[in-house]
Parts: C-alpha cells; sequence; structure tokens
C-alpha cells in the first residue's frame, strides 16, 4: 500500500485514478499484494510452490493453511498436487495432517496424480509411530480410487492384525469406505470383520460394530460367539461405540430370546421360589402358574446397559431407553423414565428427539410419565416445535384424576401469542373430550366461548373442532349450531365457513329456519368465496333442496347456474354432478331415486387421534422414527420368535483368570501369549518336550487361563485381576506380584555403553515356597508330573556383535503392557502441568541401547502453557533423545510424547529438568530393573548351549541373561540365572523371589 501512496504522489490526481483503477483489476501485478490472500493473481501459486519446497517446516505449514483456506473458499488449487505430495514424508504433524486434507479433497478428481502417493502411503503404513499407521490408512482409504482397491484391501487386512488398537480401529472404519467404492470385495471384508469382532480392546469394539452394520447387518451368526463380549465391554467403550453396539444388539436380541411380554405367563427370573413353595403356588384347579423364564444372555445385555442411563451422552441414554422399550418385561421398562425427563434440560435439538420418543411411548403406557407431568408444562422460551411436542405428551397423559389440572393449563396456553400453538391447544382440547366423556360438555362451551375471539385464528380452529365433537352427539347441540350460524357473518377463515356450512347441511332438519337463510347468503357471496366454501355452499343447496325444496328450490337453481361456469373444474364437476342427481329429468335416470339416501347418510363420526399413534413401527430413537418415513438402511426390528434358538451358539470356552507368573513356571501347552508365530516367548523344543510329558488337565487348563489373560487388553486384565483375591492371601500381596512378574516377563535392556570385561558367572538358588493351610500353586505342579520344568532368556542389545548362537535369537514382543503409569510431575507441584510416565515395553527408535518411556502431559490451568521441553540433565553426560518441544498445550488439554533414556545398565534414576516458558522443574525417571530387559525367544537347544558356554566360562554371549526355573517335591523351586552381569543377576532374582513369595 505504501508503494500505492507513493505513486499518487509522485504522478498527481489525474494519472492517480488510472493507477487506482489499476490496482483494482485481477490481472494487475500488485493486486496480490494489496488486496490479500484470496487473489486472483495466479503468480501466487509460484510463491506456494517455493514456500512448500524450502526446508522449514514454519513456511510449508503457513503454505498449506493458505492453500487449504483457497479449498475453502471455493478456488482451485490442484495445480499444487505435485508440490504438496512432496511433503508427505514430513516428520512435522501438524504440516502431514494439512497435506492429508489437501490429498482426500483432490484424490478423486485428480486420480491419476493421486496415485502419485500410493508408495508414500504404503511405505507410511510400516511406520513405528501408531499415529502415522493409522493417519497412511485413513487418506488411502479416503482415495476413491477404484485401481487402487487391491492395494486397499491388503493395507485394511494388515492394520486389522497391528499391535495398536488405534490402528485396528482406523482399519474398521476404511472397511465400510472400501465396501463403498467396491462392493464386490464384500466377501473378503466380512473375514476382517469377523477377525476384528474378535478383538478384546475397546477402541476397536464400537468401529467393527459399525462396520458390521454397513457391510453385513444380516450375519448374525458373527455376533454370536462376541455376544457376551460385547455386553461386558460395553461400558468401557467410547460413547459412539456405545450407541451403534447397543442398536445391534437390540436387533440381535430381537431375533435370539422370546418375548418377554407373554401376559399367560408369571414372570420368574430365578426359579428358587418355585423349588422351594412348588407345592403353595398352584392355582385352585391344581395347575401350576405358567412362568417366563429369561434366557441368561437376554439379562446379561439388560443387566450391562442400565448403567449407562447415567451417560452423559444424549444419544447413549436414548439408545439404552430404546432398548428397554423393545426387549425389558414391562414391569421394568420405568426405569429409563427419569433417565429421559433429565434429558430435556438440553438444548432444544435434544428435547426435539427425545421429546419424539417420550410422546411414542406416553401412548402406550400412560403411567411411566404421569409422575412427571409438570416437566411437559410449556415455557413461554420454548420453540414452537417444542411446544407441540409438549402438548401432544399432555394430551396423551389425561386421565380424570388430572384432566382439571391439564384444562387449566391449556386454558393458558390459547392465550399465547404463538398462532400455530393456540390452534393445537384447541386440538388437544378436542381430543381430551372425545377420550375423556366426563368432560366433554365442559370443553364444548370452552370453544363456544372461543368463538367470541378476535383472533381469527382462533374461532377458525374452534369451529373446526366443535364441528368433530358435535358428530358424536347431534341431537342435543342444536344451539351450538344456532349460535355458530350466527357467527357465520363474522368468520373470514375458510376452513371455518365451511365447517360452519357443512354442520348446517348436515343438520338442516334440526334448523329448519335457519339453514335456508344461511343459503341466500351465500348466494349473493357466491363468487367471491374460496374454492372449499363453494363446495360445501353446493352441498348445503343439494341437502336443502331434498329436505325443503318450497323455499330452497330457486336458490338451489342459482347456485347451481353460477357453479356451472365457476372457473375450478372441481366445481363445475360437481354442479352437473348434483343437479343430475337432484333435479329429475328424462336424463337423469334410476339415479335420483337414491339422492337423499346419498346425500343425507349418517356419518360415521371422527376418531380424534394422537399423530404419533402409528410411529410405533418405527424402532425407537431412529431417523425413520423422528421423520415417520422409513429412511435409507433403516432395518426392522423383526418379531419375536415363538420358541428361542439354541442358546448354545453363544458358548465360549469357559476361562478363569490366574496368577501371572504362572506360565512362567509351570506352562504344559502350546504358548498362546501372542497372538503371531514370531511372538513365541518359549522355546519350540520346549513345548514339544512338555507336549509329551504327559501332563494333567488341570494344567492344560491353567495353561489356557494364562494364555487369555495375557491377550486381554488392559481394561479386561484390571477386571480379572480384581476376580483373583480369593485366590491370594491378600489384594495388596497380588498386586505386587502381578507387578513384579509383569516386570519379569515382558521387559528389555539397553546395551552397555561401557566396556566391561565379560566375567561368566553361574548362581543357583533354592527357594522354598510355604504355602497356607488349603491353598496351591495353580498350574505349577501335577501329581502325574512331579517335575515341571520352564527356560526362558532375557538379551540384552549391544553394539557388539554377538555370538553365531545369539544371532539365532528371535525378540518377542511384549506379552503384556501395564496399564499403571508413574508420576513424573504433580500438577500442584507443576503449577498446573501435570505429568506421568510410563514404559510401553517397545524398542526405543532412536538408539538401539535407549529404553522408550512414554510421557503424559496435561494442561489442569485456565490458560495455555507454551514451550515445554526438557531443560538440564543430571548426570550431565546422561544419554537422552529429548521430544519435540510443545509449542502451546491448551487447558484441558492432553499430549503424549516419547523420549528415549540410556540408563547405563543401572537402576539408577536419570534426572532432568522439564521446563516451560516460565518455569522449570526437577523431575526423575526410576527403571525398575525388569524394563532394562528384553524377551527373547530361542530353541532349547540353543538355550542348553549357551547355558554350557556360561558354566564352563570358555565364552561369553555377552548379551544374554538365561533363567530356568525348576519345581520340585515339597512346593520348592530351584531358579538359576545365568549372566555376566553381576549385579543384573542378584537384582532380578530378587524380584522373581518376591514375585514367588507373595503369590
Amino acid at each position: 500500500m505504501s508503494t500505492n501512496n507513493l505513486s499518487y504522489n509522485d504522478q498527481g490526481g489525474s494519472d492517480s485514478a488510472v493507477e487506482v483503477g489499476q490496482e483494482t483489476t485481477p490481472t494487475s501485478s500488485n493486486a496480490g499484494a494489496g488486496f490479500g490472500l484470496f487473489s486472483t493473481n495466479f503468480k501466487k501459486n509460484d510463491d506456494l510452490k517455493e514456500m512448500l519446497e524450502s526446508n522449514k517446516d514454519s513456511l510449508k505449514l503457513d503454505a498449506m493453511k493458505r492453500i487449504i483456506a483457497l479449498i475453502a473458499k471455493g478456488k482451485n488449487a490442484s495445480e499444487l498436487f505435485p508440490a504438496v505430495v512432496k511433503n508427505v514424508a514430513s516428520k512435522n504433524i501438524e504440516l502431514k495432517k494439512l497435506v492429508y486434507v489437501y490429498l482426500v479433497r483432490y484424490a478423486e478428481e485428480q486420480q491419476d496424480l493421486a496415485l502419485l502417493s500410493i508408495s508414500t502411503f504404503q511405505r507410511a503404513l510400516k511406520d513405528p509411530n501408531q499415529l502415522i499407521r493409522a493417519s497412511a490408512l485413513r487418506v488411502l482409504s479416503s482415495i476413491r480410487v477404484p485401481i487402487i482397491v487391491p492395494i486397499m484391501m491388503l493395507a485394511i487386512k494388515e492394520a486389522a492384525s497391528d499391535m495398536s488398537p488405534y490402528v485396528r480401529k482406523t482399519s474398521a472404519h476404511a472397511i465400510q469406505k472400501l465396501y463403498s467404492l467396491d462392493p464386490d470385495q464384500k466377501e473378503h471384508l466380512i473375514e476382517v470383520i469377523d477377525k476384528l469382532l474378535k478383538d478384546k480392546s475397546t477402541l476397536v469394539a464400537g468401529s467393527v460394530v459399525m462396520a458390521f452394520e454397513e457391510v453385513c447387518p444380516d450375519r448374525i451368526d458373527l455376533i454370536h460367539k462376541n455376544y457376551r463380549k460385547l455386553c461386558n465391554l460395553l461400558v468401557d467403550v467410547e460413547e459412539w461405540g456405545q450407541v451403534v453396539i447397543i442398536t445391534m444388539l437390540t436387533r440381535y436380541a430381537r431375533t435370539q430370546f422370546t418375548s418377554p411380554w407373554k401376559e399367560d405367563g408369571l414372570f420368574d427370573e430365578n426359579s428358587e421360589t418355585a423349588f422351594y413353595e412348588s407345592d403353595e403356588k398352584k392355582t385352585k384347579n391344581g395347575d401350576e402358574k405358567k412362568s417366563y423364564m429369561m434366557d441368561p444372555d437376554h439379562r446379561l445385555l439388560l443387566r450391562n446397559t442400565k448403567p449407562l442411563l447415567q451417560s452423559r451422552n444424549t444419544a447413549v441414554v436414548v439408545s439404552v431407553a430404546q432398548l428397554y422399550w423393545h426387549l425389558a418385561p414391562k414391569h421394568e421398562v420405568g426405569v429409563i423414565t427419569k433417565s429421559l425427563v433429565r434429558l430435556l434440560r438440553s438444548h432444544r435439538e435434544v428435547q426435539y428427539v427425545v421429546l419424539q420418543n417420550i410422546a411414542t411411548m406416553s401412548i402406550q403406557r400412560k403411567g411411566m410419565f404421569e409422575p412427571y407431568m409438570k416437566s411437559f408444562y410449556v415455557r413461554s422460551t420454548d420453540a414452537t416445535h417444542i411446544k407441540s411436542l409438549k402438548l401432544e405428551i399432555l394430551t396423551s397423559l389425561a386421565n380424570e384424576a388430572n384432566i382439571s389440572t391439564i384444562l387449566r393449563e391449556f386454558q393458558t396456553y390459547v392465550k399465547s401469542q404463538d398462532k400455530q400453538f393456540a390452534a393445537g391447544t384447541i386440538q388437544a382440547i378436542g381430543r381430551c373430550a372425545t377420550n375423556i366423556s366426563e368432560v366433554t360438555d365442559t370443553c364444548l362451551q370452552g370453544l363456544v366461548l372461543l368463538l367470541s375471539n378476535r383472533d381469527e385464528t382462533v374461532v377458525a380452529e374452534s369451529v373446526v373442532v366443535i364441528k368433530k365433537l358435535l358428530q358424536t352427539q347431534p341431537t342435543q347441540h342444536s344451539d351450538i349450531i344456532k349460535h355458530m350460524a350466527k357467527l357465520f357473518d363474522n368468520i373470514a377463515v375458510p376452513m371455518a365457513r365451511a365447517s360452519i356450512l357443512w354442520l348446517m347441511g348436515e343438520y338442516c332438519e334440526r334448523v329448519p329456519q335457519i339453514a335456508p337463510d344461511v343459503l341466500r347468503k351465500m348466494a349473493k357471496s357466491f363468487t367471491s368465496e374460496e374454492d372449499i366454501v363453494k363446495l360445501q355452499t353446493v352441498n348445503l343447496a343439494a341437502k336443502l333442496y331434498l329436505t325443503n325444496s318450497k323455499q330452497t328450490k330457486l336458490l338451489t337453481q342459482y347456485i347451481l347456474n353460477l357453479g356451472k361456469y365457476d372457473q375450478n373444474y372441481d366445481i363445475r364437476d360437481r354442479t352437473r354432478f348434483i343437479r343430475q342427481l337432484i333435479v329429475p329429468n328424462e336424463k337423469s335416470g334410476a339415479l335420483g331415486k337414491y339422492a337423499r339416501r346419498i346425500l343425507l347418510a349418517p356419518k360415521p363420526a371422527p376418531v380424534l387421534e394422537s399423530t404419533y399413534k402409528d410411529r410405533d413401527r418405527y424402532q425407537l430413537g431412529t431417523l425413520s422414527h423422528t421423520i415417520n418415513t422409513k429412511a435409507s438402511g433403516y432395518l426392522e426390528l423383526s418379531d419375536w420368535p415363538a420358541v428361542a434358538p439354541d442358546q448354545s451358539v453363544r458358548n465360549v470356552e469357559v476361562i478363569e483368570p490366574v496368577k501371572e507368573w504362572a506360565p512362567s513356571l509351570g506352562k504344559t501347552g502350546k504358548s498362546k501369549l501372542s497372538k503371531s508365530s514370531d511372538d513365541k516367548f518359549y522355546s519350540d523344543s520346549g513345548e514339544e518336550k512338555e507336549k509329551g510329558s504327559g501332563s494333567s488337565s488341570s494344567e492344560d487348563s491353567s495353561s489356557e487361563e494364562s494364555s487369555s489373560e495375557a491377550e486381554s487388553d488392559e481394561e479386561k486384565s484390571s477386571s480379572q485381576s480384581s476376580e483373583e483375591s480369593d485366590k491370594s492371601s491378600s489384594q495388596s500381596e497380588k498386586s505386587s506380584s502381578e507387578s513384579d512378574s509383569e516386570q519379569k516377563k515382558t521387559t528389555k535392556k539397553p546395551p552397555q555403553k561401557k566396556t566391561v570385561k565379560p566375567t561368566a558367572k553361574d548362581r543357583s538358588y533354592l527357594l522354598p515356597i510355604v504355602c497356607g493351610p488349603g491353598e496351591r500353586l495353580h498350574g505349577f505342579v501335577s501329581k502325574q508330573v512331579p517335575v515341571s520344568l520352564s527356560l526362558f532368556s532375557l538379551c540384552i542389545l549391544t553394539p557388539c556383535p554377538l555370538s553365531c548362537a545369539a544371532l539365532l535369537l528371535q525378540v518377542s514382543g511384549p506379552a503384556f503392557v501395564p496399564e499403571k503409569s508413574h508420576d513424573l510431575l504433580h500438577r500442584m507441584t507443576g503449577k498446573g502441568l501435570s505429568a506421568q510416565y510410563q514404559f510401553p515395553r517397545q524398542p526405543c527408535l532412536y538408539q538401539p541401547t535407549m529404553v522408550s518411556v512414554q510421557i503424559s502431559l496435561t494442561n489442569t490451568t485456565d490458560h495455555p502453557l507454551e514451550q515445554i521441553h526438557i531443560g538440564d540433565r543430571d548426570p550431565t553426560g546422561l544419554d537422552m533423545h529429548c521430544f519435540n518441544a510443545i509449542e502451546c498445550l491448551l487447558p484441558e488439554a492432553s499430549v503424549t510424547v516419547s523420549l528415549g533414556v540410556d540408563f547405563n545398565d543401572s537402576t539408577q534414576a536419570a534426572n532432568f529438568q522439564l521446563c516451560t516458558k516460565e518455569d522449570q522443574f526437577s523431575v526423575s525417571i526410576q527403571p525398575a530393573v525388569g524394563e532394562l530387559f528384553l524377551p527373547a525367544t530361542m530353541t532349547e537347544q540353543d538355550f542348553r548351549k549357551e547355558q554350557g558356554k556360561f558354566a564352563g566360562k570358555t565364552a561369553s554371549s555377552g548379551a544374554l541373561v538365561l533363567v530356568t526355573v525348576e519345581l520340585r517335591e515339597l512346593s520348592a523351586a530351584l531358579i538359576t540365572i545365568n549372566t555376566e552381569k553381576s549385579v543384573m543377576g542378584p537384582m532380578l532374582l530378587r524380584d522373581l523371589k518376591r514375585a514367588l513369595a507373595r503369590a
């Protein structure tokens, strides 16, 4: 803009006008600089390309933000595709997210260009970071290019077996996208869905059920084995996953269980009373009453969903409410009432949906919501559609006991300034008068008084409702008809005038003097009336001609002549029909004989019903129920089966939880600690030997129990551990035992940084394990096999080459990662910054000598924290890979970062400073000895060979820690640890001893 001012001053006033005019054109060279971001100057894209090709992430990030802004404005940014694709491999997560957004936007339009990025995403699918893998799969599945369907299918199958539940969740989302792109892949996708349904992670459950609903909702057989697991995991699933699972389980239950609403049976949940009082509970005939026994799986579903009525998510509460409405016995449905009424305090959008469901429920079961009637009183701040729904519910709840209260409330509503609401109130009064005969006369009198109201809408609606009420008992209300005839001239609303004319014609014999006079007035204004009024005028003339032809013959002929030439063809047709029917002539034929029977036939009284009466044909809480029309994708609820299907299809192998250290001491079957063969924890030869040792069935069962526990997710492990309290001396001892065992089985150790001369040592310790009265070591020693042997090796990775035997090692993944985290910085000490750390037990990506540590940072203040980073370290030479500085952490936000620490083969704490922009806090990470080890798999032959090297002291494996556990009689165990680390051996032995003693 300074350039513009300079040119104005230099060139004078006349030239300045030209200069300004040139600036306003989009082709001006200064337009981009002078008029901001969204200029149409195409040279702007060159600047963006330069920024995207720069070495600074800040410039790239700024360029991507501007590109996304262009897209939001509707500008075409497809020519930047090659420059954007180059940044897919950026390490900046925020930049990568914007690149993904851009690619998803232009992938379908620019299919040829989109294929350029496929190889990049395929590489990202192998990235060690789970967020990168998930993001790559998400974008890959969003590229709707049919040619890459096989690539997408392969990526989904690999992601479904990923170690990270977050990646598996993303694969479930990708299933739906691939199915919409290529429905022919349905069978392959069903296989993936079946696999993911068996996943025990709560993070995956909701997403895979959603994929199931989209791809194969009719494959109920896939749910049988997973039904009980889904019911038990339901409480821990995320909120939207809960909604999907509950909806699916509702459909499932309607096909697998019998109806709990049988009126001829007595509900009996358990059979104890029938057992003890069988003689007393008999009818007078001597026949025992028929009782309904609820399926245990049916009861499991109801019991596990009931706590979700307290959920903060409205959709979850409504889902549970519809489940109880469609599945629960009638005497148990009342538990949903209070929760639904609570939702009426939410936003008006929530109120609308909840009130629609309540309106449907209140028609069938008034008693449910009658105690909460005041919650449905209309407020002045309610929107019109909310008022109408509350009015509908109040009308449905009306009975002899509360009708007086409701009518007093309606009197106030009639005076409302909202005309539509006032008209709805009058209709509600008419419904109350029809349903409750005791107040019919009272309602009619009140409606007649409303005929004198100044508001035309109120008067017109009153006339229409009175007309319907009079049809029920016309003989008693001729005075009302006369009163309405007197008000006819003052009523201008067409529907109201037509209703009065219909009443005059229908009951013309009861008002013989008034009806002809009304017809005379209508003959004068016939040409200026609305079409609906003209039609009723023609009907009135025909009826009066048949009942009182002397007075109305000429008037009728006059009106028929006017109607014969009316502009509306309906009126012309009606006029010709009436003339041929009532006026006899040669062409009329025999139909004229039946004119009276046709026109003056008795009409049935109209039934005033709720508009929500027929909505129960749709499942509550669905879109179809809301719009009262079957929506696309709606799945109808099936009827209850007459005979319950076989419930054994839901049976799975009963697995009892055992101590986590039991498999390492008494393993007698094939190890199931990992789902993949690469993650085996025990040696293959050892397994074969143990299989042939004639182990008892009790040992086999304990082996299966341990494998189940190892495969379970963190929430499942914690719940199972709580169930083991009756098998241990105390809960505290059990927890300590499990913690120590976890460290022993799944930990790793970084390599030594200093050069240490190997000194092979062989240490043997006899540990007496004393059991209390009635206790035994579960799954350790059977009666048939007096001695059981278990071998496992722990590997210390070093930068130096290992021996030939060591090269045969297979480093296995962690069988279990504890959920427990340790406090790094308390929020009070950290002035609102809270930090916790845990060991993920994964190989460190930064250096092989480091231990991976995950730190979760949380801002508990009400203001953002800036520049969170690692400061000084103690000792100064501590080798640590720090995380990138966090620019800003918003209030109540959390972020997880990764840290690599080289503990230098010791359990000494790593001390450092956690800094923000304003403060510095001294923190410390203390590793347990178990966190310094990495589990490795080798054959028994190699294990014995390495153990012999230790005993002979002729060679050193350099990085191996070999542990042998031999169980002996009288509850004794011999533990042998072979290691060249004189410090690590006793420390590991101490932890093993503590774990066994506390068990």
